[in-house]
Order: structure tokens, then sequence, then C-alpha cells
């Protein structure tokens, strides 16, 4: 992101993400975190500044631009936002990339169920069926769909909004593992968290924002809770 800005919500906004590096972004609620990356993914429109990806300017307009430049989501409110729940795990899964799983305009069925059970297997997605509507998962197997979705459209930036918020502990490692995992296979990965040692814990680097400017970034041997406060 290079100066990045929409009016009364982010301000002038500048940080590079490496491959295979966890960025964390910290600050108080209301200070612009989730609004800076719905900047990113086009869920928001900018006022100036640009963005680029492997070196190149990509004009990012809209949540289906941010995907074709490789950018995933996955947001703060995953039961509003992040999932459809009245669907199935199937269908949830496979949104995103029905245009890459159909031909002449027909859904490929077979490929729609390979594409699902090979990402309910990857991420131990817990449940009794493919068919299984969303709203009856446990909040940890409702992250693991979100995250699936987009693992499916195959990013090479993924940006998480708390993304261990409102599940257990056991869900929460799963999470982190798969996180780091997917670092080191060379994902960008972003990660909005309100936990201190989330980020503390979890980040390369760590971005400060404050009242929809940045205030700084840490690199994690820096890093302290106080001087992220």
């Amino acid at each position: 992101m290079r100066g990045l800005s929409a009016y009364g919500l982010v301000e002038d906004v500048s940080f590079p993400l490496r491959r295979g590096e966890i960025l964390g972004i910290s600050g108080l609620v209301g200070a612009g975190r989730t609004e800076m990356v719905q900047l990113l993914f086009g869920a928001v429109p900018k006022d100036s500044g640009e963005i680029l990806v492997d070196g190149k300017p990509v004009d990012i307009t809209s949540p289906e631009s941010a995907m074709r430049a490789g950018l995933g989501w996955f947001p703060e409110d995953r039961a509003n936002h992040g999932l459809v729940l009245l669907l199935s795990v199937r269908n949830n899964i496979t949104m995103p990339t029905l245009n890459r799983l159909s031909h002449y305009g027909w859904v490929d069925r077979a490929a729609v169920d390979a594409a699902a059970t090979d990402y309910v297997g990857r991420l131990s997605v817990r449940t009794p069926s493919l068919d299984q509507k969303c709203m009856f998962l446990s909040g940890g197997n409702q992250q693991k769909v979100v995250v699936a979705k987009w693992l499916l459209s195959n990013p090479k930036v993924l940006i998480l909004d708390e993304p261990t918020r409102g599940i257990d502990v056991g869900a929460k490692a799963e999470i982190h593992a798969l996180m780091s995992a997917l670092a080191k296979q060379g994902m960008g990965v972003i990660m909005i968290s309100s936990e201190m040692p989330e980020i503390l814990g979890m980040s390369d680097r760590i971005l400060v924002m404050h009242e929809g400017r940045m205030a700084g970034i840490l690199d994690r041997k820096d890093a302290t809770q106080e001087k992220i406060m």
C-alpha cells in the first residue's frame, strides 16, 4: 500500500507486505484497523493512493477485483460478512470460485464436491456432511469454513480480521497453526487482532494504527506491549 486514504476513515497508510510474512495490525477499537483492510480489499472506495501486488500496481475497486489481484479477506463478523449461514458447508466453501468450477455456465457438481471435500479434510472441519448448514457448526468450524473458501481461491495475500474471536482454545490453536503453515508456504498474511498476546506471538512485524493513521511498524524482536501502546 502506498499513501492509501479514504476520507474520514483512513489517511495516508503505506506499508510493504513480504512473502511468507504475518503482519499484525494492532490498535484500539476505532483506530481504523478494519477500515484499512476494507480499503485494501475494495469494500470501501479509496480517495487516493495505490496498491501493488508483486511490485505491479493493481486497480482494486471492489472485492471482485481484489480477488482477481490475488487477495482474500476473512472479515471480523463471520456470521454476516463471512458466511451464508443458511447454506451448506459445500456451498460456502466453493461460492467465491464457482466460475472456476463451472463449464460453459454450468456448475460441475463433481468438481464442487471434490474441492469442498478436499478443504474440509485439510482444515479438519468437523461436520457430519458437506450438506450441513453452516449455522449448525461450532464457532471454530465456521471460522475454518471461511478460511477454506479463501484458500480455495489460491490467494497471494490473506487478510484475517480477528480470526480467533469467539472460538475455544483448541480451535484457536488450530487457526494459529494454519496461519503459520500458510506463511511458511510463502503466502503474505495480514492479521488484525485486539488480543495483545496473539499480536505479539504470531506477528513477524506489527503495524500500529491510531485514529485512522499508521503510527508505526515494529519488528517482532523489538515489540513489547508497552511499545505498541
